[in-house]
């Protein structure tokens, strides 16, 4: 199967790049190296991928509709996995145009082209930010109280709303995931493991946002991928709505106090903590009801936390400490 990959030379994207290359699939990977965070972060990724095999690599922002064209006319997917987006939400309340042009424009820009090249599936990454504030816990993907509260999150949700409107009109088969707090080997710097463990390593002290209350369902990246990879191979072609919505999440959220103690352990060091206030955009919780998940595309996380946690520090130990410093 020939799959092209957006977002590829990312956190999750290159995690998923390197899965299918390992069972064998013939790869293109399209990412325009943004500098959201250092681009010299997303080459190296790409090297770590190229160590798994060859791929074709496309450097080009899924927003330019006749560069991505050209993209789909030179490969010619059977598949294509749609991960590509401008992320995070405190940013995407400083600048929530650049997030309506990437993630609603690209995306309607990625559906054109599987329908214009006639692809035979689209994975579309989303995000369990789409929630937002429901009360009803843990989230399950036929809720219908979806209360997103920051610009990113809405429109997350309308790449999925996109996606299930050209399933049902074009009858393209599609499975939007919502992936729940991915972290891991490669997790941008920004993110909370990564500036946590970076910060407390450095002795340097961290920012605890909030009363330290606040639940994140942490999922490993290598879990995430394998989701992915699931929801590429599960039959979709006889069904009547060809648009299919997966939690991909641990099932176990953590109160941020307890995650920063579990980072202590990893690290065998203290951190120095400091209270700020509540983030704008920031929801209480968040926490993947994953039976659906699991009976029908057979995902099953394997990494607790702890477990995850170790290895993330083992992982950040490993790096050169000038990969990350521009980015802290």
């Amino acid at each position: 199967m020939r799959i092209l990959l957006t977002g590829g030379a990312g956190f999750i994207g290159s995690h998923v790049a390197e899965a299918l290359l390992t069972r064998g699939n013939v790869l293109a990977i399209v990412d325009n190296l943004d500098d959201f965070y250092l681009p010299a972060i997303k080459r190296a990724n790409l090297s770590e991928i190229r160590a798994k095999g060859d791929f074709s690599l496309f450097q080009t922002d899924i927003c330019d509709f006749a560069e991505l064209r050209s993209a789909f006319q030179t490969f010619r997917p059977d598949a294509v996995i749609h991960l590509a987006a401008r992320a995070g939400v405190r940013p995407s309340i400083e600048n929530p145009r650049a997030y309506q042009e990437t993630n609603i424009g690209g995306t309607q820009n990625i559906l054109d082209l599987c329908r214009e090249f006639l692809v035979n599936r689209l994975i579309f990454g989303s995000s369990s930010s789409i929630y937002g504030v429901s009360s009803h816990a843990p989230f399950s993907e036929d809720q219908s109280d979806l209360k997103p509260i920051s610009p990113y999150a809405a429109t997350k949700l309308a790449g999925e709303l996109l996606c299930r409107v050209h399933s049902h009109l074009h009858k393209l088969p599609i499975v939007s995931l919502r992936f729940f707090t991915v972290y891991g080997p490669r997790q941008r710097p920004d993110l909370a493991i990564h500036k946590f463990v970076s910060h407390i390593e450095a002795g340097k002290p961290i920012q605890v946002f909030g009363d330290g209350t606040t639940g994140r369902d942490y999922t490993w990246c290598e879990d995430i991928a394998s989701g992915v990879l699931a929801a590429l191979d599960i039959p979709l072609a006889n069904d009547e709505t060809p648009f299919r919505i997966y939690n991909l999440g641990n099932s176990r959220p953590i109160p941020l106090n307890e995650l920063i103690t579990l980072i202590e352990r990893a690290t065998g060091k203290t951190a120095h903590r400091i209270a700020a206030p509540d983030q704008a955009g920031d929801v209480p919780l968040t926490w993947a009801d994953i039976s659906k998940a699991r009976r029908d595309l057979g995902y099953a996380p394997k990494t607790s936390l702890e477990s995850g946690l170790a290895r993330f520090v083992e992982w950040y130990r490993s790096v050169s400490t000038e990969k990350f410093a521009a980015a802290r």
